[in-house]
């Protein structure tokens, strides 16, 4: 049986007297690719910061990659989980080029400083932005790249220091068209990939999972809707229970599609 890669026991995060997270249960294996779907305000970031060792629960437990939050060291635990968001975006130094961007990533750090990197991290990040189409934004300053280069890169960085774990926060938020189906496309890719990591993605959208993620979690309110294997979960009563709206979902070609019934 693959081993657990992340475990949440009863996790409850409250702020300023609000609940964003309530009683959540939660269990990631190894090898699994996790999609977590929800409204706005369903508490979907909170629970990756979570899971990333971004945040720490109000009460409950969790364990990450065999290590008890509150327990360890998170700068040390860290570097095994790569982590894609906006919020993370918002935080790369001006002037920053994408290569280094992507490297810096093997010390845990935004923003390159002195720090020495051998020919092999170099090669190595290279193939990652090439895998990722972004080979030809090497040099490029982070800040004039287009939303949907920018979510690549993002990526690419996460993957860099060949994390244990990948999450990733709406990864194709804010991207047309074109730039969502690419992305969904290589997220595909990757998920087919055996060698690749374990792996969790929030969304808002079932359009936006792509072919090959196995599990999904529901979340409204801060609480647990369903949660499983993806074609259990995804069903017409299941999400209209999440988004408090009639809706029915399809499966085509290995997609996901929602509607409205009328």
């Amino acid at each position: 049986m693959a081993g657990e890669v992340l475990q949440l026991r009863g996790v409850g995060v409250r702020r300023g007297g609000s609940a964003l997270l309530r009683d959540v249960t939660w269990t990631v294996n190894e090898g699994e690719r996790w999609v977590v779907v929800g409204p706005n305000g369903a508490g979907k970031t909170t629970l990756l910061q979570i899971a990333a060792a971004m945040m720490h629960p109000t009460e409950g437990s969790v364990e990450i990659l065999e290590e008890e939050l509150g327990r360890t060291d998170v700068f040390e635990l860290r570097p095994r989980i790569g982590l894609a968001s906006t919020a993370l975006a918002e935080k790369v130094p001006a002037g920053e080029r994408v290569i280094d961007l992507v490297l810096t990533a093997s010390y845990a750090i935004l923003g390159r400083w002195q720090e020495e990197y051998d020919s092999t991290d170099v090669s190595r990040a290279v193939a990652l932005l090439d895998a990722l189409g972004c080979a030809e934004l090497m040099s490029r300053t982070f800040t004039t790249l287009s939303e949907g280069e920018r979510k690549r890169v993002q990526i690419a960085r996460a993957l860099m220091p060949d994390p244990e774990l990948l999450l990733l926060d709406e990864p194709a938020a804010g991207l047309d068209l074109g730039g969502r189906e690419d992305l969904v496309a290589r997220l595909a890719t990757l998920a087919d990939d055996p060698t690749a990591p374990t792996m969790a993605m929030v969304t808002h959208h079932v359009e936006e999972v792509p072919d090959g993620f196995t599990h999904a979690l529901l979340l409204r309110k801060g609480e647990i809707v369903a949660q499983g294997k993806v074609d259990e979960v995804f069903t017409a009563e299941h999400l209209t229970a999440c988004f408090g709206l009639p809706l029915t979902i399809e499966r085509q070609g290995g997609r996901w599609y929602a509607r409205a019934v009328r």
